[in-house]
């Protein structure tokens, strides 16, 4: 008896080419939602790091201006304590003013988020048309 069996043909056909395919675009989409993933946790990265450093910068910030509000209304405590805390009140509601108008501005503009990705699937399609 002989145990050898001939080796199995590789596929071909319409059935295996349509596989193959499937197999292709499967790989593709599986590469493309790593890279959305990766740029995910990429920007979570980066938003968190802004949030500390502007938590930290803003407590810092604040702690100081308080320290000088009261530095300057003692200098000015005989003759002009009334005038020097009007005019530091005035100046801190023009800064908060500006910059809560400058945080609008910033939240209005952002960047496009997945780039990268919508780039990829843009070289995809326009590959798979030609």
């Amino acid at each position: 008896m002989d145990d050898s069996q001939p080796a199995a043909a590789p596929e071909s056909g319409l059935l295996a080419a349509l596989r193959r395919l499937g197999l292709t675009l499967a790989g593709l989409l599986h590469t493309r939602l790593e890279l959305v993933a990766t740029e995910l946790e990429e920007e979570r990265n980066r938003i968190l790091r802004l949030l500390l450093l502007a938590l930290a910068a803003a407590f810092f910030l604040a702690l100081g201006v308080v320290l000088l509000t009261f530095f300057i209304i003692v200098l000015a405590w005989e003759s002009h304590r009334i005038l020097a805390a009007g005019l530091l009140t005035a100046a801190y509601l023009a800064i908060g003013a500006f910059l809560a108008m400058s945080a609008r501005d910033a939240a209005k503009a952002q960047a496009k988020l997945f780039a990268a990705t919508l780039a990829e699937l843009r070289k995809d399609r326009d590959e798979l048309l030609s």
